[in-house]
């Protein structure tokens, strides 16, 4: 099971991934890509300016409102690239564990099909 500390990592990749990629997104649209209450977006956007992974800028959007747009500093991107690091050693770990489960579970089967 994945550690809190993950959990929290990966929530902030997810936002700097979808945020560098759409930075007009709003808070509530982030917060239904991430799969997330607004609470938690909001308390993550929060986390990622204080750290300087983001800043915000006014801009207009297409009817004409002020809006934010979330746009990830330099500080940000060399902190995606090593979250991105991080976690794609962790998802290998986690695949080859699950590899090795899947491969003694067939074993088992393989062998108590053998004996009946």
């Amino acid at each position: 099971m994945p550690s809190s500390d993950t959990l929290y990592e990966e929530s902030h990749l997810k936002a700097l991934r979808l945020l560098e990629s759409n930075p007009g997104m709003s808070q509530r649209e982030l917060s239904d890509a991430l799969g997330v209450s607004l609470g938690k977006t909001n308390y993550c956007i929060r986390a990622l300016l204080e750290k300087g992974l983001l800043k915000m800028q006014n801009f207009r959007n297409s009817e004409n409102k002020l809006a934010y747009a979330y746009l990830l500093t330099p500080a940000g991107l060399t902190a995606k690239a090593d979250l991105t690091a991080r976690f794609l050693r962790y998802k290998v770990t986690e695949y080859e564990n699950l590899r090795k489960e899947i491969e003694a579970l067939q074993q088992e089967i393989e062998r108590t099909q053998a004996n009946t």
